[in-house]
């Protein structure tokens, strides 16, 4: 059995907050609060930094965090090994994504895996700001990215394929550029930092800069956009696939296609024992995308040159 103070100052970080952590453990807010004090002052060192809005761990804590996990992992193993106890999932998995991403491709498949692993409580942030794994004390991270992060464990999930398009709407009115040299010549669409893009095609690599015509910090507002046909987007095709097939966009240049690099990873901090729900959680998003992910068996719409 651990240190009670230990499993306090845990469920504290998990928790994200001291009253939420007393809840768990059915005590008080002011009982937490003393005993953080206590292992504080035992230890001889500040583990959070508490303000009435937020708390945040100290390098201290999150040194001691990072340890602690280790051991209560370990401990955990060691338990079942001895016991003879079936292996099952269980346990708390924090989990963050992409806000498109998650709300399309992640959240309508979550009922199933529950099912299969009742033991498991999931929770879900999404949000399109880099996740910190350790600000957000979060267990896995979904990235959509090329490099996937220095130092963490990374498990490439599916290619991320993007396609240009645009709206009928704005090719009758505008066109279709007939080369990738045309796109100068039109209204490009793209969320802060997604321009220049980085295309291959014939030609090999290139990168094909401008100013989106309409500037956002919103993956989703470029997407709306596009459809309602005011310009041109480079989309990934888990996110426009169901556009494409209804015929609300075309794809342009099909010759033409974002750089294969960049791709949809499962990551997470390195550790001895990763929880057994971390891992049956990664492997049910693998079963889902690979080999081919569902929405790369969407029919896409006949290219804009038909026009």
């Amino acid at each position: 059995m651990m240190d009670p103070d230990y499993d306090l100052f845990a469920a504290i970080v998990e928790e994200g907050g001291l009253a939420a952590a007393g809840r768990r453990l059915r005590i008080s807010p002011a009982m937490v609060s003393k005993r953080l004090v206590r292992l504080e002052e035992r230890l001889g060192a500040r583990l959070i930094h508490r303000t009435t809005r937020r708390l945040a761990l100290t390098p201290a804590g999150e040194r001691l965090h990072d340890d602690l996990r280790e051991i209560m992992t370990a401990l955990d193993a060691a338990e079942r090994r001895v016991s003879g106890a079936c292996e099952e999932a269980s346990g708390t998995i924090r989990i963050t994504a992409p806000t498109s991403f998650g709300r399309m491709h992640i959240a309508p498949h979550l009922g199933r895996f529950m099912d299969a692993h009742p033991r498991v409580t999931l929770h879900i942030d999404l949000s399109d700001d880099y996740a910190d794994l350790l600000a957000t004390r979060a267990d896995l991270a979904i990235r959509i990215t090329v490099d996937p992060g220095q130092g963490l464990v990374a498990r490439r999930l599916a290619t991320n394929r993007r396609i240009l398009c645009a709206a009928p709407a704005y090719l009758e009115r505008f066109g279709a550029p007939q080369d990738i040299a045309d796109l100068k010549k039109h209204r490009l669409l793209a969320a802060e930092g997604q321009l220049p893009w980085r295309l291959t095609g014939p030609d090999g690599a290139i990168s094909v800069g401008g100013v989106s015509h309409v500037p956002t910090n919103s993956s989703e507002v470029v997407r709306e956009l596009a459809i309602a046909g005011t310009g041109i987007a480079l989309r990934s095709l888990w996110d426009i696939s169901e556009a494409l097939a209804l015929g609300q966009v075309r794809q342009i240049l099909p010759a033409w296609e974002g750089s294969a690099d960049v791709g949809l990873f499962a990551v997470h901090l390195p550790q001895p024992n990763p929880p057994l729900a971390l891992s049956a959680f990664i492997d049910f998003l693998a079963g889902l995308y690979q080999p081919t992910p569902p929405w790369e068996g969407t029919a896409i719409a006949p290219a804009a040159q038909d026009f």
